[in-house]
């Protein structure tokens, strides 16, 4: 599942193509996905066309494209989308979904999703912040995150550390790969009960985050396979900086001990 580190790539990548484009046309090809767009297909399609593109924004693992409208596409990648720019003139992937074409006939933007776990919806009047993604906490690389907030509602929960970690309306863009690094790095347990974590260690915990956050996001994400790529189809490759996560029974590369 791709995380903050991959989706920010993404962002940054749309936010270089999209931003200030119309939409000619949306050609959804499997409505599938489209399923989180309740009025269908050719609804999406239709209040879609001749709209401009104004902004790319993300909020955790969801990314949002703010319209003149003031509607927004809104998209999440599941296990395997991928949203991809390519020339009019490049064949079509096979698990292309959705192709949106602009009025400058430059570079398609496809929705590419071999699992279709992925989909994209209008949310109406979102263009600030969709209602339907409204409940996710803001991230780590958020300027109005807050740190205090954070390491207190973090000690309020009756949990286990990497469950909060995990936990969207704590803590926003953070699934396991990063977790697990963070908490190797903070030399936390990931089963410890959050309220037995000080203030402190949730701070330093917090730091690590966003550390390994930012590093992932300056190596282009963390790729295993092609199912993840960014919006040219180049992987991230942070893979080869990953501490603890897969590499369980190898060194570990602060004691030397098998990693479990």
């Amino acid at each position: 599942m791709p995380e903050l580190p991959e989706v920010e790539t993404v962002r940054q990548g749309l936010a270089q193509w999209v931003i200030g484009r119309r939409i000619s046309t949306v050609e959804v090809r499997h409505p599938r996905a489209v399923r989180r767009h309740p009025p269908g297909p050719a609804h999406f399609a239709d209040v879609l066309a001749g709209r401009t593109v104004t902004d790319v924004r993300r909020r955790g693992k969801y990314l949002w494209l703010p319209l003149d409208s003031g509607d927004a596409l809104v998209g999440h990648l599941g296990m395997s989308g991928q949203l991809l720019l390519q020339p009019a003139e490049a064949a079509d992937e096979l698990h292309l979904r959705v192709r949106f074409r602009f009025a400058d006939d430059g570079p398609q933007l496809r929705f590419v999703d071999q699992r279709t776990f992925g989909g994209l919806a209008v949310s109406e009047g979102g263009a600030e912040l969709p209602a339907e993604i409204a409940h996710i906490a803001r991230d780590p690389m958020d300027p109005e995150f807050s740190d205090a907030g954070f390491v207190a509602a973090l000690r309020r929960r009756r949990t286990e550390v990497k469950r909060a970690l995990l936990d969207q309306t704590l803590l926003s863009g953070v699934g396991n790969i990063y977790a697990d690094e963070a908490l190797w790095r903070a030399r936390l347990h990931g089963a410890r009960p959050t309220d037995a974590v000080t203030g402190p260690a949730a701070g330093r915990l917090l730091g690590h985050v966003r550390d390994v956050l930012g590093e992932a996001i300056t190596q282009g994400g963390t790729s295993f396979d092609d199912l993840y790529v960014n919006v040219n189809g180049e992987s991230g490759y942070f893979d080869r900086s990953l501490n603890v996560y897969g590499r369980e029974g190898e060194p570990c590369r602060r004691c030397g001990a098998p990693i479990r």
